[in-house]
């Protein structure tokens, strides 16, 4: 198109949106001086009109609580209560849906505080509805209401139906030819059809009978599963139970959790979450869920007893149930974007709500800020939208019964103008307030934006996910660390990131694995990622994998590569579950779950994504999972591996014993000199009796203590032990060089004794005396 062209085309739009701005019919778009009819065969302006029958009598109700509240009026009369927060818009029409489809609307004339509220008598839980907001067509002000678009409450408790994004669920023409101009053309054609609905829901649950475990932070090992691929080939869950919560409240499911020793469970996203347009025009779906549309409502595909409200009480059901096991169920949320994409993505909520009021805009207001590289941010610095935030929060909490949240993206929500700023209002509100304070939060302490990335800057309150940990161990197990000065630091609780304003070791989640990239098991056997089946065209997914395949790319049927790749798994997990800080696993890691190099199993809702629960019918991995087992009780039997404060480092006593020391294979401490010289092994020692703190009736805590030697050379190396006043004898706790991982033989070893350390591996020894 000539630049002469492309200013007529700008112009035509100018004057399509002054025609809508003024009240007259807009014009159509001249695009290179001929007009354009719509797709649908309808020119711009024109209005489809849908069927809906009369509206029922609508009382004034109450602009508090948000959403849809079931109960009974001031005469007893029993009804909903519907209030919405819609700043801009000119009116609000709240929409019920009977079994067949029919459509009553009801106009909520009462507008308090920006907020559309009415009572509906009549209206009982199980009923159906949504919301029409009218308003300004006005995409070149960041306006988009679309009355023809059926739009979720965003405090929808409940969702029936899924989100398959056909045209009409678009408040623009998507198909429009010229897509540059697309997101500006109206499309009025209805959506009520083809979109979900909110479910009124009752809320009769006081969790009177619910015991929350309370593990405190230090004590915690999380472990990150996917509700769906947990359970869906898991052989001891009933059939109809897969896949759902009901599947993970399930005997079987919990057996295997308390058999392993984990302390909570964090899941991905069970917020209602839509699939991506992309992925459902090549027949893929969302598989893991960070595509959020409704922030208090459970997913309903993942429940097993129906969708009209029931999925509720079966995710209540399944908290209980972990609960009594002793686990905690930790959320991970998407607050920072949602579904509805960029400008050219469909309009489910909050863009036909209030698009300006939710999202943050750019100067070009027709355009999103996109610090989440999902199209959108949510404006976390926004009273509304924070309100929007914390209510949902404290719904899940005090309602649902969950213990915590880990924040994807979380420096977007921090972000106060452009910058991420931890005085930001979003951190000022958690901090204080009564119910969000007191629970686990994680923060993923990054987003895709300018400044994004601040790993150990979020304040004492919050723990954080730590790359650093992930990739100074997987270098160091690949033999790519230039020295041991990183690794250290990652041993110990990474000081050098938290040791700030109260902070404590246990700020550190620690991981090597997590759902985004490789498995365990993948990161000994590839190299490269393998994701063609996402469909595009191995593009995407990291490539920083961090990863070495040990001399064979992929399975391999070279017994020597097998071996290998198996120790380096006993090596990655023993040094994750000796490390000081909070360790987190992700499901089927701990017996060897491949997705068979793909690096980014978003949308692989199949056999891909899902945990293989077959592999624990081969005796090598059976040994994977026992040591998984064997080293989470070790650390939960001893103090001076999940310590509550950091090492001082400094002499505790006359003898010049200190609580943390580190030694070179020659038995001598280290110096400056050899923290910066190459070197493939590292010995730590850890002091039992100089652990800070007191128990529960004020005692000294006092454990034993531990000598951790740590090789990843390719050949046996001798190391002379640390001999008094470190101890005078040893004994062999664990040796990752063993295949089969039933207790070894307790060998002893004199100080000042040189003991083989065998190939890339660990040995992990007691001290006796």
């Amino acid at each position: 198109m000539s630049s002469a062209a492309e200013q007529e085309a700008v112009e035509a739009v100018s004057n399509a949106a002054e025609a809508v701005r003024s009240g007259r019919a807009a014009p159509v778009p001249q695009i290179d001086g001929r007009p354009k009819e719509r797709p649908d065969g309808q020119v711009r302006g024109q209005v489809l009109r849908t069927h809906a029958r009369p509206g029922a009598p609508v009382w004034p109700g109450s602009s508090h609580p948000l959403g849809a509240r079931f109960h009974h009026g001031p005469d007893g009369t029993a009804g909903t209560n519907f209030a919405l927060w819609a700043q801009g818009a000119e009116a609000v029409e709240v929409c019920l849906f009977d079994e067949a489809g029919a459509e009553t609307r009801c106009t909520l004339t009462e507008h308090t505080h920006e907020i559309w509220h009415g009572f509906v008598p009549g209206v009982r839980p199980g009923q159906r509805y949504g919301f029409r907001v009218h308003g300004r067509w006005d995409p070149w002000t960041g306006a988009r209401y679309n009355p023809a678009k059926l739009l979720l409450d965003p405090y929808a408790r409940a969702v029936d139906g899924d989100f398959t994004l056909p045209p009409e669920v678009y408040a623009h023409v998507r198909d429009w030819p010229q897509q540059y101009i697309a997101d500006t053309v109206r499309d009025d054609r209805d959506s009520a059809p083809f979109v979900p609905k909110g479910v009124v829901v009752h809320d009769d649950d006081d969790w009177a009978d619910d015991v929350r475990p309370k593990t405190p932070w230090a004590d915690s090992v999380i472990y990150e599963l996917h509700v769906r691929g947990f359970t869906m080939r898991h052989p001891g869950i009933p059939e109809e139970l897969r896949g759902t919560y009901a599947g993970l409240a399930h005997p079987a499911a919990i057996e295997h959790l308390t058999s392993l020793g984990v302390t909570a469970v964090e899941l991905l996203p069970v917020h209602q979450f839509a699939h991506e347009d992309h992925l459902l025009r090549r027949g893929l779906r969302n598989y893991w869920g960070y595509n959020s549309i409704g922030y208090f409502a459970p997913h309903a595909g993942y429940s097993a007893s129906g969708t009209a409200g029931q999925q509720v009480g079966e995710f209540k059901r399944m908290v209980r149930a972990l609960h009594a096991a002793g686990i905690e169920v930790i959320l991970d949320v998407v607050y920072n974007h949602t579904a509805e994409a960029g400008e050219l993505g469909p309009t489910l909520s909050l863009r036909g709500i209030d698009n300006r009021g939710y999202y943050r805009l750019q100067s070009d207001q027709r355009r999103y800020s996109d610090y989440t590289g999902c199209g959108n941010t949510l404006h976390a610095g926004r009273p509304h939208v924070l309100r929007l935030i914390t209510d949902s929060l404290r719904y899940w909490v005090t309602e649902m019964g969950v213990d915590g949240f880990r924040f994807d993206l979380a420096a977007a929500l921090a972000r106060s103008m452009h910058d991420v700023d931890m005085l930001s209002p979003f951190l000022a509100v958690i901090a204080q307030d009564p119910v969000l304070r007191r629970v686990k939060l994680i923060a993923e302490p990054w987003d895709v934006g300018s400044g994004g990335y601040q790993v150990g800057a979020f304040p004492p309150l919050w723990t954080e996910w730590n790359d650093r940990y992930r990739d100074a161990v997987r270098d160091f197990w690949r033999g790519a660390l230039p020295d041991v000065r990183d690794l250290g630091y990652r041993l110990s609780g990474s000081s050098d990131l938290y040791a700030w304003g109260g902070r404590r070791p246990y700020a550190s989640v620690n991981f090597v694995t997590a759902h985004d990239g490789f498995t365990l098991r993948d990161l000994v056997s590839y190299e490269r990622k393998h994701n063609e089946g996402n469909g595009e065209a191995n593009r995407d997914g990291t490539n920083d994998n961090r990863s070495w395949n040990c001399g064979a790319e992929g399975e391999s049927d070279d017994p020597r590569v097998g071996v290998l790749r198996r120790r380096q798994l006993r090596n990655l997990l023993t040094t994750l579950l000796l490390s000081t800080g909070v360790p987190m696993l992700v499901a089927g890691d701990e017996f060897g779950r491949t997705q068979g190099g793909n690096n980014n199993a978003y949308c692989q809702d199949n056999e891909t994504g899902w945990v293989d629960w077959s592999l624990l019918e081969d005796p090598a991995w059976q040994s994977l999972f026992a040591l998984a087992s064997r080293l989470i009780a070790l650390r939960h039997a001893h103090p001076v591996l999940r310590r509550r404060a950091f090492f001082s480092g400094r002499s505790q006593g006359a003898d010049g014993l200190r609580d943390l020391a580190w030694f070179t294979p020659a038995g001598a401490e280290m110096t400056e000199r050899d923290w910066y010289a190459p070197a493939a092994a590292l010995g730590m020692y850890l002091s039992g009796r100089d652990i800070p703190g007191r128990d529960e009736r004020g005692r000294q805590v006092t454990d034993d203590s531990f000598l951790a030697l740590l090789h990843t050379g390719d050949r046996p190396l001798a190391w002379v032990l640390p001999e008094a006043p470190w101890a005078q004898v040893y004994e062999v706790v664990l040796d990752t060089s063993l295949e089969a991982q039933c207790d070894p033989p307790r060998t002893r070893h004199r100080g000042g004794q040189t003991l083989t350390v065998p190939a890339r591996s660990v040995l992990l020894l007691r001290v006796v005396s």
